[in-house]
Protein backbone atom coordinates (compact mmCIF):
# COMPACT_ATOMS: atom_id res chain seq x y z
CA UNK A 1 0.00 0.00 0.00
CA UNK A 2 2.80 2.45 0.11
CA UNK A 3 3.01 5.17 2.10
CA UNK A 4 -0.56 5.02 3.23
CA UNK A 5 -0.84 2.82 6.25
CA UNK A 6 -3.94 0.74 6.80
CA UNK A 7 -4.47 2.43 10.05
CA UNK A 8 -5.41 5.31 8.39
CA UNK A 9 -7.55 3.66 5.91
CA UNK A 10 -9.51 2.06 8.93
CA UNK A 11 -10.08 5.52 10.91
CA UNK A 12 -11.00 6.89 7.53
CA UNK A 13 -13.79 3.92 7.19
CA UNK A 14 -14.78 4.55 10.91
CA UNK A 15 -15.46 7.98 10.20
CA UNK A 16 -17.94 7.21 7.58
CA UNK A 17 -20.62 6.32 9.45
CA UNK A 18 -22.69 10.29 10.86
CA UNK A 19 -23.73 9.11 14.33
CA UNK A 20 -19.56 7.66 14.86
CA UNK A 21 -18.53 10.56 13.45
CA UNK A 22 -20.81 12.56 16.05
CA UNK A 23 -19.70 10.25 18.86
CA UNK A 24 -16.13 11.06 17.52
CA UNK A 25 -16.64 14.74 17.68
CA UNK A 26 -17.87 14.89 21.03
CA UNK A 27 -14.70 13.25 22.39
CA UNK A 28 -12.10 14.44 20.67
CA UNK A 29 -13.80 18.04 21.60
CA UNK A 30 -13.72 17.43 25.09
CA UNK A 31 -11.15 18.49 27.76
CA UNK A 32 -10.92 15.20 29.52
CA UNK A 33 -11.67 11.81 28.93
CA UNK A 34 -15.22 10.98 28.25
CA UNK A 35 -17.54 8.08 29.65
CA UNK A 36 -20.26 6.51 27.58
CA UNK A 37 -23.41 8.06 29.76
CA UNK A 38 -21.49 12.01 28.80
CA UNK A 39 -20.87 10.57 25.06
CA UNK A 40 -24.56 9.51 24.84
CA UNK A 41 -26.05 12.74 26.26
CA UNK A 42 -23.93 14.84 24.10
CA UNK A 43 -24.71 13.12 20.95
CA UNK A 44 -28.35 12.50 21.59
CA UNK A 45 -28.52 8.46 21.49
CA UNK A 46 -29.26 5.45 23.49
CA UNK A 47 -26.36 4.55 26.05
CA UNK A 48 -25.83 1.37 24.32
CA UNK A 49 -25.68 2.83 20.68
CA UNK A 50 -22.99 5.18 21.95
CA UNK A 51 -20.80 2.40 23.48
CA UNK A 52 -20.97 0.09 19.77
CA UNK A 53 -19.47 3.40 18.92
CA UNK A 54 -16.99 4.40 20.81
CA UNK A 55 -15.65 0.76 20.96
CA UNK A 56 -15.63 0.66 17.06
CA UNK A 57 -13.77 4.42 17.25
CA UNK A 58 -10.99 2.49 19.90
CA UNK A 59 -10.58 -0.29 17.19
CA UNK A 60 -9.95 2.04 14.14
CA UNK A 61 -7.48 3.65 16.88
CA UNK A 62 -9.01 7.06 17.16
CA UNK A 63 -9.96 6.44 20.56
CA UNK A 64 -8.10 5.27 23.56
CA UNK A 65 -9.43 3.69 26.73
CA UNK A 66 -8.80 4.57 30.53
CA UNK A 67 -10.23 3.71 33.96
CA UNK A 68 -11.04 5.90 36.72
CA UNK A 69 -13.53 6.06 39.55
CA UNK A 70 -15.30 9.20 38.66
CA UNK A 71 -16.26 9.87 42.23
CA UNK A 72 -12.38 10.46 43.13
CA UNK A 73 -12.81 7.80 45.99
CA UNK A 74 -10.82 5.23 46.47
CA UNK A 75 -11.10 1.83 48.27
CA UNK A 76 -14.40 0.20 49.45
CA UNK A 77 -17.46 1.18 48.41
CA UNK A 78 -15.83 3.68 46.22
CA UNK A 79 -17.64 1.68 43.26
CA UNK A 80 -16.06 0.22 40.08
CA UNK A 81 -14.09 2.48 37.80
CA UNK A 82 -15.70 3.94 34.63
CA UNK A 83 -14.48 3.14 31.21
CA UNK A 84 -13.76 6.78 29.74
CA UNK A 85 -12.41 7.65 26.00
CA UNK A 86 -9.90 9.93 24.97
CA UNK A 87 -8.93 10.86 21.61
CA UNK A 88 -5.94 9.54 19.91
CA UNK A 89 -3.17 11.67 19.48
CA UNK A 90 0.10 11.93 17.19
CA UNK A 91 0.12 10.85 13.80
CA UNK A 92 -3.39 9.26 13.31
CA UNK A 93 -4.63 12.19 13.87
CA UNK A 94 -3.81 13.14 10.21
CA UNK A 95 -6.85 10.66 9.17
CA UNK A 96 -9.12 12.69 10.48
CA UNK A 97 -11.48 13.92 6.96
CA UNK A 98 -11.10 17.77 7.29
CA UNK A 99 -7.17 17.56 6.77
CA UNK A 100 -7.84 16.34 2.80
CA UNK A 101 -4.75 17.33 1.43
CA UNK A 102 -2.71 15.46 3.84
CA UNK A 103 -4.59 12.32 2.21
CA UNK A 104 -4.03 13.92 -1.21
CA UNK A 105 -0.61 14.11 -0.62
CA UNK A 106 -0.03 10.58 0.40
CA UNK A 107 -1.94 9.59 -2.60
CA UNK A 108 0.55 11.28 -4.63
CA UNK A 109 3.78 10.18 -2.75
CA UNK A 110 2.72 6.43 -3.07
CA UNK A 111 1.69 6.96 -6.52
CA UNK A 112 5.17 8.22 -7.52
CA UNK A 113 6.52 5.01 -5.38
CA UNK A 114 4.29 3.51 -7.97
CA UNK A 115 5.76 4.84 -11.55
CA UNK A 116 9.38 4.36 -10.24
CA UNK A 117 8.64 0.41 -9.09
CA UNK A 118 6.45 -0.13 -12.39
CA UNK A 119 8.24 2.24 -14.57
CA UNK A 120 4.97 3.68 -15.69
CA UNK A 121 4.16 7.86 -15.90
CA UNK A 122 2.45 9.47 -12.97
CA UNK A 123 -0.56 9.85 -15.13
CA UNK A 124 -0.66 6.32 -14.83
CA UNK A 125 -0.30 5.70 -11.09
CA UNK A 126 -1.99 8.29 -9.88
CA UNK A 127 -5.60 6.84 -10.85
CA UNK A 128 -4.14 3.20 -10.34
CA UNK A 129 -3.07 4.72 -6.29
CA UNK A 130 -6.52 5.89 -5.99
CA UNK A 131 -8.31 3.72 -6.96
CA UNK A 132 -6.63 0.83 -4.89
CA UNK A 133 -7.21 3.17 -2.27
CA UNK A 134 -10.61 4.00 -2.73
CA UNK A 135 -11.79 0.04 -2.59
CA UNK A 136 -9.29 -0.15 0.83
CA UNK A 137 -11.75 2.85 2.18
CA UNK A 138 -15.23 1.45 0.52
CA UNK A 139 -14.39 -2.09 1.78
CA UNK A 140 -14.63 -0.71 5.75
CA UNK A 141 -17.55 1.72 4.60
CA UNK A 142 -21.10 0.01 4.64
CA UNK A 143 -22.28 2.00 1.65
CA UNK A 144 -20.63 4.75 -1.05
CA UNK A 145 -22.35 7.30 0.70
CA UNK A 146 -20.54 6.99 3.61
CA UNK A 147 -17.12 5.97 2.38
CA UNK A 148 -17.47 9.34 0.46
CA UNK A 149 -18.19 11.18 3.39
CA UNK A 150 -15.46 9.20 5.20
CA UNK A 151 -13.01 10.98 2.31
CA UNK A 152 -14.42 14.62 2.79
CA UNK A 153 -17.13 14.66 0.02
CA UNK A 154 -20.26 15.67 0.29
CA UNK A 155 -22.50 13.42 -0.96
CA UNK A 156 -26.23 14.10 -2.12
CA UNK A 157 -28.12 11.15 -3.03
CA UNK A 158 -31.21 11.93 -5.58
CA UNK A 159 -34.46 10.02 -5.65
CA UNK A 160 -32.81 8.58 -9.25
CA UNK A 161 -29.65 6.92 -6.87
CA UNK A 162 -27.54 9.16 -8.65
CA UNK A 163 -24.94 10.64 -6.16
CA UNK A 164 -23.96 14.09 -6.81
CA UNK A 165 -21.08 15.26 -4.94
CA UNK A 166 -21.75 18.95 -3.38
CA UNK A 167 -17.75 19.63 -2.52
CA UNK A 168 -14.45 18.77 -4.16
CA UNK A 169 -12.05 18.05 -0.98
CA UNK A 170 -9.14 18.84 -3.24
CA UNK A 171 -10.66 21.76 -4.35
CA UNK A 172 -7.15 24.09 -4.48
CA UNK A 173 -5.67 21.61 -6.41
CA UNK A 174 -8.26 20.83 -8.87
CA UNK A 175 -7.89 24.49 -9.78
CA UNK A 176 -4.21 24.41 -10.37
CA UNK A 177 -3.94 20.55 -11.91
CA UNK A 178 -7.33 20.19 -13.20
CA UNK A 179 -7.11 16.98 -15.68
CA UNK A 180 -4.82 15.50 -12.88
CA UNK A 181 -7.16 15.78 -10.09
CA UNK A 182 -10.27 15.06 -11.55
CA UNK A 183 -8.30 11.91 -12.84
CA UNK A 184 -7.54 11.12 -9.36
CA UNK A 185 -11.07 11.63 -8.03
CA UNK A 186 -12.96 9.38 -10.58
CA UNK A 187 -10.39 7.00 -9.56
CA UNK A 188 -10.87 6.70 -6.02
CA UNK A 189 -14.70 7.23 -5.97
CA UNK A 190 -14.39 4.15 -9.25
CA UNK A 191 -12.97 2.30 -5.92
CA UNK A 192 -15.27 2.93 -3.43
CA UNK A 193 -17.79 1.68 -5.27
CA UNK A 194 -15.48 -1.44 -5.97
CA UNK A 195 -15.08 -2.04 -2.44
CA UNK A 196 -18.46 -1.19 -0.92
CA UNK A 197 -19.75 -3.38 -4.02
CA UNK A 198 -22.20 -1.60 -5.48
CA UNK A 199 -23.68 -1.63 -8.59
CA UNK A 200 -23.64 2.49 -9.39
CA UNK A 201 -20.71 3.90 -11.58
CA UNK A 202 -18.74 6.91 -11.59
CA UNK A 203 -19.00 9.58 -14.45
CA UNK A 204 -16.99 12.73 -15.07
CA UNK A 205 -19.84 15.62 -14.90
CA UNK A 206 -17.92 19.04 -14.33
CA UNK A 207 -19.76 21.61 -12.46
CA UNK A 208 -19.20 25.27 -11.46
CA UNK A 209 -18.44 24.90 -7.30
CA UNK A 210 -18.72 21.23 -7.02
CA UNK A 211 -16.86 17.89 -7.51
CA UNK A 212 -16.45 16.42 -11.31
CA UNK A 213 -17.63 13.41 -10.12
CA UNK A 214 -21.04 12.01 -9.92
CA UNK A 215 -22.29 8.48 -9.49
CA UNK A 216 -25.42 6.95 -11.31
CA UNK A 217 -27.34 4.32 -11.26
CA UNK A 218 -26.92 1.89 -14.31
CA UNK A 219 -29.23 1.89 -17.24
CA UNK A 220 -31.56 -1.04 -18.22
CA UNK A 221 -29.37 -0.92 -20.83
CA UNK A 222 -26.27 -1.67 -18.91
CA UNK A 223 -28.20 -3.75 -16.61
CA UNK A 224 -29.15 -6.45 -19.38
CA UNK A 225 -25.84 -6.00 -20.87
CA UNK A 226 -24.01 -7.07 -17.13
CA UNK A 227 -26.49 -8.78 -14.97
CA UNK A 228 -23.78 -9.64 -12.82
CA UNK A 229 -22.97 -6.00 -11.72
CA UNK A 230 -26.28 -4.91 -11.25
CA UNK A 231 -26.90 -7.47 -8.91
CA UNK A 232 -24.21 -5.82 -6.88
CA UNK A 233 -21.85 -9.06 -7.34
Amino acid sequence: MGVISDNRTAALGALGDPVRRRIYDVVAGAQDAVGRDAAAAAADIPRSTAAFHLDRLVEAGLLTVEYRRLSGRSGPGAGRPAKLYRATSGELMGSIPERHYELAGELLAAAAERADREAVPMREAVPAQARELGAQIGADCESVEAALTACGYQPDTGEDGAVRLENCPFHALAARHTELVCGANLALVQGIIDGTGDARTPHLVPRDGHCCVEVRALTEAARREHPTSAAGG
